[in-house]
């Protein structure tokens, strides 16, 4: 069953972005589900990160900002909190969910002591977690609204903008990191 787009009520202003890229990624690849986007975007980034040199994981794009292994990272700590988001609300969970400081945890990820092939099977492992959260999910859980960073979030919105933001640091990494070396 395709997960359908969510309304703008179902998640904060800030998520648009992610559901666009979402559906931006959808029509460029030709699919018609999330669940197929999701699956296959840990192979895309593996496949644009193909033949990058061997210390890319180490590199920024400017002075200011992650290393790539900073950024990959972040999409897999992200991911981890947006699943769990799903969870909490699809199991009908009204506890409201707090944010997390990003840029708190980038360098505790300790990611330059870790080459860039380990970064990218902890991306894979974590997608694979999440597709079988959301692949097990039925309309009922995939409708629920719950509340986090203090805004209405529904479990499909989630969903949208795991897929979302993974498409969001690929672009970045096609983008900047690949081209401004």
């Amino acid at each position: 069953m395709p997960i359908r787009r969510p309304a703008s009520t179902e998640h904060a202003p800030w998520a648009q972005t992610y559901i666009d890229s979402t559906e931006s990624m959808l029509s460029q690849e030709g699919l018609n589900d999330v669940a197929e986007l999701l699956d296959s975007q840990p192979t895309k980034l593996r496949s644009l990160l193909a033949g990058a040199p061997a210390d890319i994981g180490g590199f920024s794009y400017a002075a200011d900002k992650w290393t790539l292994g900073e950024s990959l990272l972040h999409v897999a700590d992200t991911e981890r909190v947006f699943a769990y988001r799903v969870l909490r609300v699809a199991r009908n969970d009204a506890t409201p969910l707090p944010g997390f400081d990003q840029d708190a945890w980038v360098p505790e990820s300790r990611s330059t002591q870790r080459p860039l092939d380990s970064i990218l099977t902890e991306l894979e492992s974590v997608r694979a977690a999440t597709l079988a959260l959301v692949r097990s999910l039925d309309d009922t859980a995939l409708a629920r609204v719950g509340t986090a960073s203090n805004h209405p979030v529904s479990a499909n919105a989630l969903i949208w903008m795991i897929a979302g933001h993974m498409a969001h640091h690929h672009a970045i990494t096609r983008d900047r990191y690949l081209t401004a070396r």
